[in-house]
């Protein structure tokens, strides 16, 4: 009888276990490269402090993030631009109704190999560097070298926005190296002399040297003023308004201590 008794209990509490387990809320986070430091390190933490909560991030892109974000294999799709209309619609014709929630403040700052000796560019001078209108060091003062350009593909939100900025709709030059990431960009100019790439503040490594847009140098000040010209609002959306694990993530990425996160991995808190 006590063995079948404690069998019962046993048994008792592998349900109980089981059904915690299954009550467990899960997210999926995906999106932005950009953004991806900020929405690991606060999942990190979120989960910490509510172990109900599983979240699994990944980062392939704000377009390919909020593309999730419609199809319903995401909760949540970061982004470092904001949604499109067209996105929007989509969106809509599949019964999702997406929720911008601004998280983060950014600089896209242009980076070369440490050995350049260029240390400014104008807006100007940028896009005639990507378009290939410009094509050697020595026109901007440089060494005679031919400017090895490096840019992001076209479903980056980082692109995006350079390309509004800086390349004012303009195509990038044909020769440029397109890679995935702005740890593929950081590590692709940090090998080469002659190339030119831009990241976002959160990816300012020692390996690059950073360049000065119009005299003004990115920064966490600089970027909260609007005074950087290559600045722009980081974002995670909602496929309408949060509820659940969702809801209190969100609250979190926005409370004093998510914020405090954003400044600790190189972004510029909203506050």
């Amino acid at each position: 009888m006590r063995k079948f008794a404690l069998a019962a209990a046993v048994l008792a509490l592998g349900a109980l276990l089981a059904g915690n387990a299954l009550a467990a809320e899960q997210l999926v986070i995906n999106g932005s490269t950009t953004v991806l430091p900020i929405a690991q390190a606060t999942a990190e933490q979120f989960m910490k402090a509510n172990p109900d909560v599983t979240i699994s991030v990944s980062g392939g892109g704000s377009g390919n993030g909020i593309k999730a974000l419609i199809d319903g294999t995401a909760n949540i799709a970061t982004s470092s631009r904001f949604i499109k209309q067209e996105e929007v619609k989509m969106a809509v014709e599949k019964g999702r109704y997406p929720v911008p929630f601004g998280v983060a403040i950014d600089a896209i700052i242009p980076v070369v190999h440490q050995s350049n000796t260029v240390a400014g560019l104008t807006i100007e001078q940028l896009h005639d560097v990507y378009t290939g209108k410009i094509k050697n060091w020595k026109e901007l003062g440089g060494q005679d070298k031919p400017i090895a350009i490096v840019s992001r593909d076209t479903s980056s939100g980082t692109y995006e926005v350079w390309e509004e900025k800086v390349l004012k709709g303009d195509r990038v030059a044909p020769q440029a190296l397109i890679v995935a990431s702005n740890g593929a960009i950081v590590q692709t100019v940090a090998s080469n002399p002659a190339a030119i790439g831009y990241i976002g503040i959160g990816y300012l490594s020692d390996e690059l040297k950073t360049i000065t847009v119009n005299g003004i140098t990115g920064s966490v000040e600089t970027a909260r003023s609007g005074e950087y010209p290559v600045s722009r609002y980081l974002f995670m959306f909602t496929g309408g308004w949060p509820t659940g694990a969702a809801l209190r993530f969100i609250n979190f990425v926005m409370s004093d201590e998510g914020q405090k996160i954003v400044a600790d991995e190189g972004f510029v808190p909203l506050r």
